[in-house]
């Protein structure tokens, strides 16, 4: 029985997809005494997780390793594998099409493979973010067209991935676990696998639908309040108001209010594409989710306002745009990770180009990324840099590995639009901020 291999961890557990998801998962069930093994299309990911080497920040290098050599954890492009499975949790990307519409081409080929070695007593959990309704109608489907039964056969469950890149208290292991079943036995089944494995509870809802639903929730909520403070932020400006400072003052009450701040725009796997998917699902209800559309538009503005900004700023120096030495700081989406996945500093990036401005892009997480289908590098901040700059713009709070003394010292003017040099007490005539 499936229970009694969870219980006493005999339980051969399949990961697939080992990216910023996938791998601390694989790696935090194989520490908690199960067989893992994660699968990945990419074989350069595949060699490194065999060698121990570990790409993924959130990752403890030195657990990568470990796990490895005891071998608990191997990786492999052999799907085949998955017959020797007893578990099988899905964590491939759900990405929008360039018309914003949610991209399930990961899931459903994930789904196929798995159904192709699905077999009596295997659960399968799903934990991509995607709209409510995918579990039942789009990956069970799939499953049953084997002939065997969800709840009968195999069991099937939805749990949202909670992956916070960079959060030096929230991880994997100690991060509360939402779970939904298909059925009681799935539900059952799933709520003991995550609470063999993990230091937080496991929150049991009444189906997939509101598993997923939750997930689309959360990030949906935090895309709304980041449009709400982005558009404070442009009418603080316009009423010379620190919007900074106002936060500050919100925040000192001890209820009904909760900090968000503005900035270049919203970007990672999450914020910037999980409520569309809950907009297209909104559709074949004849309801139009207006807030998050508008939400998104003012988002999706920000980079447009920042070089706005950068031109005003260069104006008022009597430089123009146009050849200007711009130098651009930080290329990741967010601070201290490596992560450039819809990083709203690439559109800065592009649209300052587009001016025919002079950029150099620096980032100590990034020595390269993808741009225009190309890849390119990034440069290390030095004196001369910052003394080449006609101004420097900071895209990305970096809080560390940055020198942030040489930048505001060597540089004539400084454009910080994440008030990272506030937060790390730095003061200068030089800074301007959002």
């Amino acid at each position: 029985m499936l229970k009694e291999k969870i219980v006493n961890k005999t339980a051969v557990i399949g990961v697939i997809g080992l990216g910023y998801v996938g791998l601390p998962l694989a790696v935090e069930k194989a520490k908690a005494g199960f067989k893992v093994i994660g699968f990945d299309i990419q074989q350069k990911r595949v060699d490194m997780v065999n060698r121990g080497e570990n790409y993924i920040g959130d990752v403890v290098p030195e657990d990568l390793k470990t796990v490895v050599e005891k071998g608990m954890l191997t990786a492999t492009t052999n799907y085949d594998l998955l017959k020797e499975c007893d578990v099988v949790t899905i964590c491939v990307p759900t990405p929008l099409d360039k018309f914003k519409q949610p991209d399930l081409s990961y899931v459903i080929n994930t789904t196929e493979e798995i159904a192709k070695r699905l077999h009596k007593e295997m659960l399968i959990v799903l934990e991509s973010t995607t709209y409510p309704g995918t579990t039942e109608e789009v990956v069970k489907p799939i499953l049953e067209k084997t002939g065997l039964k969800c709840e009968e056969d195999f069991y099937l469950a939805f749990s949202p991935e909670r992956v916070d890149p960079g959060n030096l208290i929230y991880k994997t292991k100690n991060t509360p676990k939402v779970v939904g079943g298909v059925g009681k036995k799935s539900t059952e089944l799933a709520k003991l696998l995550y609470e063999s494995i993990l230091d937080a509870p496991v929150f049991v809802v009444s189906s997939p639908k509101e598993a997923e639903m939750s997930k689309i929730l959360e990030n949906t909520f935090r895309i709304v309040n980041i449009a709400l403070i982005n558009e404070m932020a442009i009418i603080a400006r316009k009423m010379n108001i620190n919007i900074w400072e106002v936060i500050q003052a919100a925040s000192t009450k001890p209820f009904g209010f909760m900090p968000f701040y503005p900035g270049p725009g919203v970007g990672g796997h999450c914020i910037p594409i999980d409520p569309f998917y809950l907009t297209y699902k909104a559709r074949e209800y004849g309801y139009h989710t207006r807030l998050i559309e508008l939400a998104g538009e003012i988002n999706d503005s920000m980079p447009e306002y920042v070089v706005q900004r950068v031109m005003e700023l260069l104006n008022e120096r009597k430089k123009c745009l146009n050849g200007a030495k711009v130098l651009l700081v930080g290329v990741a989406y967010k601070g201290d990770v490596s992560d450039t996945r819809e990083s709203p500093a690439l559109k800065v990036l592009e649209i300052l180009e587009k001016y025919h401005a002079d950029v150099v892009p620096v980032d100590p997480y990034v020595e390269e990324f993808k741009y225009k289908d190309q890849i390119r590098k990034t440069q290390k901040l030095t004196e001369q840099l910052c003394e080449w700059a006609d101004i420097a713009v900071i895209t990305t709070a970096h809080k560390r590995n940055v020198d942030y003394k040489m930048l505001v010292e060597k540089c004539k003017l400084i454009f910080d639009t994440k008030n990272i040099l506030g937060m790390l007490g730095f003061k200068g005539d030089n800074i301007y901020l959002l």
